[in-house]
Formats: C-alpha cells, structure tokens, sequence
C-alpha cells in the first residue's frame, strides 16, 4: 500500500508536454502544490509570530503615531493578522514557483528556460512594489488623510484597520508590479503583442483606477497615486512587448486566415 510522501510524489510529477492527463489529475496536482503553498505560508507563520510586536513597530512608522484597540480580543487577533500578512510576504517564492510548475506542462521546452528568470524576477518586482507602497506611497498617503483631521479632531485609529490597510495595501502593490514580468512573458509566446496592448489601453487604464479604488482608501488623492504607478507600469510593459516580444509574421496569419 502507498504511502502519503509516494502518493504526494507521484500527484506533483513532472508532466511530460506531450502527456494529456484527464482534468481530475490536473485538479489533484493543484490541490497538493495549494498544500504546499499553505505548508510554507504555516511555517513563517510560525516564526512570524514570535517576532509580531516588532513586526508592529516598523509597520506602524509611517503613520508616526499611536495606535489603539478597542476591544479585548483585538490586540491578540493584530498580532495573529501581522503574522499572517508577513507569512504571505515571505512564502511568495514560493508560491510563484509552485504556480509556475503548475503550468509549465503546457509550455514548450524553449519556454520552460525562462524558469529561473521568471521566479527571480517576479519575486525582486514583488519586493519593489511593495517597498513602494511601505517607503513612498504610505507615508504620502497617511499625511494626507490625517490632514483633515484639523485643530477640532483627535485621530484615534483602530491597529486591526490600520494593519488590515498596510497589509492589503502592500500586497496588493507587489501583486501589481508583477505585471511587466507576465507582459514580458506572454510576449515571449507570442500570446500579449505591444498592438494588442496599445489597442486596449482604455480598458487597462479603466480597470487600473477600479483596482486603485480597491485597493486604497475611498478618495480621489490615493487612488490617483496608486493609479499613476499603475499606468506608468502598463507603458513600460508595452515597451518591454515591443522590444522582448516574440514576432509574428503577419502575412502567415493572413494567409491561414483565408486559407
């Protein structure tokens, strides 16, 4: 009878691209790399923990304030919530990795190559966006809003919603500056061409100002600064199809198409 680790090996094979497997497989494999994923998040969980009030100190600098709590139970859950954001943060490596052997299978052996390059670099865009967001984009972001608060207001702000924002905020921001790194790839398959980007680009800058308006606080001042960034990102990424992009011959395009 099989054990667990030889069940676990033989469900996260390599797949042979000429291999067709039936989609319960597909939907098994996934289900073991998502375990590994949770397996590696769980584990800095763990050490993140230990370490959650300085965690705390440093994510609270850019507001230059006091936070508090106002329930009895809330400064247990923030040191559970932080440790749960930082875990994520570091087990992105992971995570890339696992999701990028996940679909490997469909890519051509010339593809596969970009392995290394494609997780090295997502995981350094990761990190810039997210520097971005705690060194430039939070500390604008948190004067602003304070701002308002004049000689009449005391602000009073809850950690678990100033650390819930921090959290979704940073994340979010290493998420988006991922996006040369796909563009660079799909461009490489000839799937994202720097035509198609340029066609689309309405659509791109319309769903860019709804993420923004997600991801940050409801005014037009951070959505704009999250926005800008965003759309700055999105040129480049049509400069990296056009320079890095694989070429398609048009006329052999047409052709089939007549054909």
């Amino acid at each position: 009878m099989e054990n667990r680790q030889d069940i676990k090996k033989r469900k996260i094979r390599k797949v042979a691209p000429e291999e067709k497997l039936p989609f319960t497989e597909h939907l098994e494999e996934l289900r073991w790399r998502l375990i590994i994923i949770i397996a590696a998040i769980a584990v800095w969980f763990g050490i993140c923990y230990t370490y959650s009030e300085d965690i705390i100190r440093f994510v609270q600098k850019p507001l230059n304030q006091k936070l508090i709590f106002i329930s009895p139970t809330e400064a247990f859950f923030v040191n559970l919530k932080v440790a749960f954001f930082v875990a994520i943060f570091l087990s992105i490596p992971v995570i890339i990795y696992e999701l990028w052997e996940f679909i490997s299978p469909g890519l051509l052996e010339k593809e596969k190559r970009y392995t290394l390059p494609f997780v090295i670099s997502a995981v350094i865009c990761f990190v810039i966006g997210s520097a971005f967001s705690y060194f430039i984009a939070l500390p604008i972001i948190t004067r602003f809003l304070l701002s308002f608060a004049g000689g009449e207001l005391k602000p009073m702000i809850s950690i678990n919603n100033y650390i819930s924002f921090v959290g979704r905020f940073m994340i979010g921001s290493g998420v988006i500056f991922e996006f040369p790194v796909v563009i660079f790839f799909l461009s490489k398959i000839g799937i994202a061409t720097p035509e198609f980007l340029s066609q689309k680009r309405g659509y791109a800058i319309l769903g860019i100002f709804i993420l923004s308006a997600v991801l940050t606080p409801p005014d037009i001042f951070t959505m704009f600064l999250m926005a800008i960034p965003l759309m700055t990102l999105y040129e480049i990424s049509i400069i990296i199809a056009r320079l890095f992009g694989k070429r398609v011959d048009m006329s052999a395009v047409g052709s089939q198409l007549k054909a």
